[in-house]
């Protein structure tokens, strides 16, 4: 599953507003910056363990925090967090972070060949948003956790 699969109509329409218009060359620029802005979602398999746990309770903390949440509701989103992954098998998909502030937030997480990473990519609050799914907004490396596709 690619966390970019929302974006594919809209880039296809781009190209083929490209190409018609002549813009070949664009067209494949585009094409080339859109595919190298997709990853792969995955999962965290060992999330039951508690080294995994509290390193994954800790990195959505701190990045709940580096957004603006205050330390006691970041903790407290981090813990729920943590409790329905582990609780359910959901398989490889983004998840959705919901504070009491008004914002929420669109994680996923990301198997790499060394480590899995926990990555923010999306943000909104009202109506306000702002999604950043070629550098990510935040990224965590969870090294005591596994991973797969």
């Amino acid at each position: 599953m690619e966390i970019c699969e929302r974006n594919k109509a809209r880039v296809d329409l781009q190209l083929r507003c490209f190409a018609h218009a002549g813009g070949r060359a664009a067209a494949a620029a585009l094409l080339a910056l859109f595919a190298a802005g997709c990853a792969t979602v995955g999962q965290v398999t060992n999330l039951s363990q508690p080294a995994c746990a509290a390193e994954f309770r800790e990195a959505v903390s701190a990045v709940l925090s580096e957004q603006g949440e205050n330390a006691e509701t970041a903790g407290a989103l981090a813990e729920r967090t943590v409790s329905s992954l582990a609780a359910g098998a959901l398989g490889p998909r983004p998840f959705l972070v919901s504070s009491s502030s008004g914002t929420d937030y669109e994680f996923f997480v990301q198997k790499k060949s060394d480590a899995c990473l926990l990555r923010l990519y999306g943000r909104y609050h009202g109506f306000v948003s702002y999604t950043n799914n070629l550098t990510y907004i935040a990224t965590r490396p969870l090294t005591r956790c596994e991973c797969a596709e």
